[in-house]
């Protein structure tokens, strides 16, 4: 089987002609690429190159081994791995209708609970077990139409066709590159030194829980590149502003079905229980953001992840290509079920790496590549879940500041504030006049 899709571009710019993959997966541009030289860019912050001592053989040997390791799981795909999927979606589609049939009597608190539980837990498996590894394209191979990357409509804010463009072709290309991957932070939050600090990230501990908590519209938005089309206003083209306005008006008829059908059509036929059963679908929305938003950036965000200079991936090697994707993802450590709610996402690192095999044999590749990061000396970056989300909100503390300004308010804190209050104060008079 050949996989397809369209060949990814720099964030702003203009997508035209499609490439095609090879069976290895990989983008088309990489597979006749040997690695002449180690590319990679310094950084302003001086950190060195974690697979600096790997020479360029063993750079093309590492990228031969994880391609052989793909193509032994892509030839061993069949009727379980299909089973799976197929049992998966009809639990999910089971629980979502019995919890919103439980609703029903929400008035009665039992039955609040259960529902609210059972309809929790039916919308973060259709949003991550199910509807991320269906979009990646992880079972077009089973050709059925139903269960296919270019059919499936996930119950999210974000239309799938944006999702997909935002992030299989950027995200998953440009993985932790600086300039060049919208993922890292969103656009609203700072979480490496080397990125360039902007006064508004300050807030940014407030931005992450508003983000969190209203994790799917943020992606809509963000998906809708929002913020780029607002500070590039005057400079658009006819044809971005049509595009614009027609993924928005996408974005927002999408947005109004979920509303009708959480927040009027299901309390309407609930009755006498209409507020309870509103509250309810309030509170398992938020608890689908809350907890989607805490595994991707567990998978994204904790300490030891390493990001890019934009200079060093042009000429980048299948090899160095896999390098990028191990170093800049980290695993959460947990049973089968933090795996399955998470859409096997814990596996973050196998994911990046292999984005469309079918998710339920991360599990079983994950320990294989463990042992390739401990033969060439790299470090596979995996801790538990509270762990890795206090890492990420250090991060979110720490780079809300300039560089190195946490220090400065321990060692002299008065001079600190006074010249912070300086600047504040000039930035204001500024833009007063």
């Amino acid at each position: 089987m050949t996989l397809t899709f369209d060949r990814p571009t720099p964030a702003g710019a203009v997508r035209t002609a499609s490439a095609s993959t090879t069976t290895s997966g990989l983008p088309a541009r990489l597979d006749a690429h040997v690695t002449t030289q180690r590319h990679w860019a310094p950084k302003g912050s001086g950190k060195p190159d974690p697979a600096g001592h790997l020479t360029t053989e063993q750079i093309d040997a590492l990228g031969a081994e994880l391609d052989a390791l793909r193509d032994e799981i892509v030839a061993s795909r069949g009727a379980a791995d299909a089973a799976y999927i197929r049992r998966l979606v009809t639990v999910q589609r089971s629980l979502e209708f019995g919890s919103r049939i439980v609703l029903l009597a929400s008035k009665n608190r039992v039955a609040w609970v259960l529902g609210t539980a059972g309809l929790s837990v039916a919308k973060i498996l259709e949003n991550m077990e199910i509807g991320h590894n269906v979009m990646h394209g992880q079972w077009d191979w089973m050709r059925d139409p139903k269960i296919h990357s270019t059919t499936w409509e996930w119950d999210n804010a974000a239309p799938a066709a944006m999702w997909k463009h935002s992030h299989n072709e950027l995200h998953h290309t440009y993985t932790n590159v600086i300039g060049a991957d919208n993922d890292l932070g969103y656009g609203i939050l700072r979480v490496d030194a080397d990125q360039r600090w902007y006064p508004v990230f300050v807030l940014q501990p407030v931005w992450n829980v508003l983000n969190a908590l209203f994790f799917q519209y943020s992606i809509a938005l963000y998906d809708l590149e929002v913020y780029r089309y607002i500070s590039r206003r005057g400079r658009h083209t006819p044809e971005e502003t049509a595009r614009f306005r027609r993924d928005g008006a996408t974005v927002a008829k999408k947005i109004g079905r979920h509303v009708l059908r959480d927040y009027i059509v299901h309390p309407l036929v609930s009755g006498p229980s209409w507020r309870s059963t509103m509250g309810a679908n309030l509170v398992a929305n938020l608890a689908r953001n809350v907890w989607t938003n805490a595994i991707i950036v567990c998978g994204h965000f904790p300490d030891g992840v390493e990001t890019f200079a934009k200079s060093a991936i042009g000429e980048e090697s299948r090899g160095e290509w896999y390098l990028r994707q191990m170093l800049g993802s980290a695993n959460i450590s947990g049973g089968p079920a933090l795996h399955l709610m998470s859409g096997n996402l814990s596996h973050q690192i196998e994911h990046h790496m292999y984005p469309d095999l079918p998710s339920n044999r991360y599990a079983e590749i994950a320990p294989r590549v463990r042992e390739v990061f401990a033969r060439y000396d790299l470090p596979y970056v995996s801790g538990p879940l509270p762990v890795q989300l206090a890492q990420v909100w250090g991060k979110v503390f720490r780079y809300a500041l300039p560089n190195g300004a946490w220090s400065d308010l321990r060692e002299r804190p008065v001079p600190t504030v006074r010249r912070a209050a300086s600047w504040v104060a000039g930035r204001l008079r500024r833009g007063a006049r």
